[in-house]
């Protein structure tokens, strides 16, 4: 239940919307010219038995408007993550313990586009496509020895829907769902 609540926080994402004035509406939905300034920050800790691992992910992203409709944007995005792995083993009278640990750290630059359904003034449901560069490096260690492993550098193409609540002028909540 609670890997399932931080989840959900973690895709949750507060949303400004920061807007010259000819182009914000006056119910506090967004028009051409306006901009949006998100982020999106994730935390997620398991634990069971001798198994723990902790996640950690910042996204900030902006979105340019190009008419009422049509977004697109850009984001960067880091997250960092650490596992541990412990085991016993009973020889009959012996013991032994090994400790294993596992850290990756990734980078993503990308854009995206969304588009924008608002069926009311304060509320919008959007798809968004977006693309990534993704760079990410890890490092093994067993028994005291640390080994790095090569960088890994990669595409994400994701494809997702989302919703946006406006609370005020210039503040809305956002939440989506990626693929």
């Amino acid at each position: 239940m609670r890997k399932l609540l931080l989840s959900a926080l973690a895709v949750c994402a507060f949303t400004f919307a920061n807007a010259q004035e000819e182009s914000t509406s006056t119910d506090g939905s967004m028009s051409k010219g306006g901009i949006m300034i998100s982020e999106t920050v994730g935390f997620e800790s398991e634990s069971q038995d001798l198994i723990k691992s902790n996640d950690f992910n910042f996204s900030p992203s902006a979105t340019y408007l190009v008419s009422n409709n049509i977004g697109i944007g850009a984001r960067v995005g880091y997250g960092a993550g650490k596992g541990e792995n412990a085991t016993i083993v009973d020889l009959e009278d012996l013991t032994m313990t090994t400790h294993e640990e596992t850290k990756t750290s990734t980078m993503k630059l990308g854009a995206f586009g969304r588009y924008f359904i608002t069926p009311s003034s304060k509320f919008s449901v959007f798809g968004e496509l977006g693309f990534d560069y993704v760079a990410s490096k890890s490092e093994y260690t067993n028994a005291g020895v640390t080994t790095e492993n090569p960088d890994n550098t990669g595409f994400d193409v994701a494809v997702g829907p989302g919703i946006c609540y406006f609370v005020s002028e210039h503040f809305a909540i956002e939440a989506n769902w990626g693929l």
